[in-house]
């Protein structure tokens, strides 16, 4: 089974940014990430968005509980703080060598509705892993970050050696030449557009791809594979805007097989049947 993914290329039909994406936009790129709505009201109209239409957003988004407000200054709130640091991570993946293992998580929870079940593939999803079938994740175990300790009330975690040969798995669990076909034409919005508002909106876009970028070993990629063209491009959007809008200072750039060999995390390896 395969991530959801789109088969067509998402930059082939952008559509432009609301108020409420606008401001997030903003936000989300400037440090620190709350502005006062004086700053604002400058801010957003180069994106097509007049003052009147901003308080309104600003209003709902308060009241949505997307932003906190502290006399006339506003900010993201912890939830979209949380989005930013996943999108931090997404332009600037921690990697490290990889040596063949793949991390592998089983799903020993039971008794669980649809919404619990929904959340934690949304969880695994975001952690860059793929199901193999139902209950069973995994991905190659290149990512320099450990798996969150609330994952082992729901499941087990693993590190395994699959038979398969690693290509034709990652074949299976990515679709790998759409999501590639996706990032090209995001590129190639981003560089023909004149506007400020169709930058900002291809590069939103671009962003939201790249989390669901699977960061694999460069051995199991595709010749001309156009993840790290994307992060660069938009990292060094996202600094431009910054510096053009006062915004701060941005970071800076990072330029079912058979299972033969399986161990539980933290312990010895040894030989186990197949899965």
């Amino acid at each position: 089974m395969r991530m959801n993914m789109s088969a067509e290329p998402e930059g082939a039909a952008l559509r432009p940014l609301s108020a409420r994406s606008v401001v997030l936009s903003l936000l989300l790129g400037a440090q620190p990430p709350e502005l006062p709505v004086k700053d604002l009201v400058r801010l957003v109209e180069p994106f097509g968005v007049g003052g009147s239409t901003l308080r309104a957003a600003l209003s709902r988004m308060v009241a949505a509980g997307d932003l906190r407000r502290t006399d006339a200054v506003y900010g993201l709130s912890d939830r979209l703080l949380a989005r930013r640091r996943r999108q931090d991570e997404a332009v600037h993946p921690g990697t490290r060598a990889w040596d063949g293992d793949w991390e592998m998580v089983v799903i020993t929870a039971t008794g669980r509705g649809p919404a619990e079940r929904a959340d934690l593939r949304a969880r695994l999803t975001a952690l860059r892993l793929a199901e193999l079938r139902e209950g069973v994740w995994l991905r190659p175990a290149n990512l320099d970050r450990p798996l969150p300790g609330e994952l082992r009330d729901a499941a087990g975690t693993y590190t395994a050696r699959p038979d398969e040969p690693p290509r034709d798995l990652v074949a299976r669990l990515w679709p790998l030449d759409a999501w590639a076909a996706t990032a090209r034409s995001l590129l190639d919005r981003a560089t023909a557009a004149g506007q400020p508002a169709d930058r900002l909106t291809a590069y939103a876009a671009s962003v939201r791809h790249l989390l669901a970028d699977p960061v694999l070993p460069p051995a199991l990629l595709p010749a001309d594979w156009p993840g790290e063209t994307l992060r660069t491009a938009y990292a060094d959007y996202r600094r431009e805007l910054a510096v053009s809008l006062g915004l701060g200072h941005a970071e800076q750039p990072s330029h079912g097989p058979r299972i033969t060999e399986v161990r539980r995390s933290g312990q010895p390896s040894g030989p186990v049947g197949r899965a």
